[in-house]
């Protein structure tokens, strides 16, 4: 049970550093923040090419992965007796 709490350990470590780096990839859509860091002056809002829609359904998938993964750690720390060892 050890390594499979390792393992989720640092699965999440890494799902949850990437999902970082790729909602920053994404384009600003406007009126908030990424106006502030010249997100804004971007044209055609409504149109994404084939990279922005990969970038989308990448972090789609690694957002469900990361949860997938926080539950299963929830999990294994309720049954298992708060994960000590």
């Amino acid at each position: 049970m050890d390594v499979l709490h390792v393992i989720l350990q640092v699965l999440l470590g890494i799902t949850s550093l990437l999902l970082t780096l790729l909602i920053l990839l994404h384009k600003g859509r406007g009126g908030g923040l990424s106006d502030m860091f010249g997100g804004g002056m971007s044209s055609g809002l409504s149109s994404s090419g084939v990279a922005e829609r990969n970038l989308n359904r990448f972090t789609i998938i690694l957002g469900i992965t990361w949860g997938i993964v926080i539950v299963g750690l929830g999990l294994m720390m309720r049954f298992t007796g708060g994960g000590d060892s």
